[in-house]
């Protein structure tokens, strides 16, 4: 690379690209029940953290209450985004569902933690309006 490249840290390069995809994801519990104690959260996000380094992905923020969590993630674009979710959600489920055995079982039922749903906005860089200026006053070529 040339010495005047200074990139921005959050600017990940591979072979062929250079990105910075963030993305806030919301998951919540199954029937929105507050199944979450004081210390489910903190092993919520260690479970959560390693299945993120497992897609190369990076958890830069997470915190949640008693019925659901947020997570900031900045991945690479070959990670499909709902695999990660897909990923995070049951990885999490299978480890909180078996050291909290017995204070799941008074909120949730049937082998299910997480609701089938969740919320994923992507975040980061310039707002749609500044992109679509620069994108308009670019020159073609006449």
């Amino acid at each position: 690379m040339s010495p005047r490249w200074n990139p921005h840290p959050d600017v990940r390069t591979g072979r062929h690209v250079a990105h910075t995809l963030h993305v806030h994801l919301v998951i919540v519990t199954k029937f929105r029940r507050k199944a979450f104690t004081d210390d489910m959260p903190t092993r919520c996000e260690e479970v959560m953290h390693e299945v993120c380094q497992d897609f190369e992905a990076e958890l830069k923020q997470f915190n949640g209450e008693e019925n659901h969590v947020h997570l900031l993630v900045h991945h690479p674009p070959k990670v499909q985004l709902s695999k990660l979710v897909n990923s995070l959600k049951s990885v999490s489920s299978r480890y909180l569902r078996k050291e909290y055995d017995t204070h799941v079982r008074r909120y949730l039922w049937g082998g299910h933690f997480w609701s089938g749903s969740y919320f994923a906005g992507s975040c980061g860089g310039a707002p749609l309006t500044v992109v679509r200026q620069y994108i308009e006053n670019q020159q073609r070529p006449v």
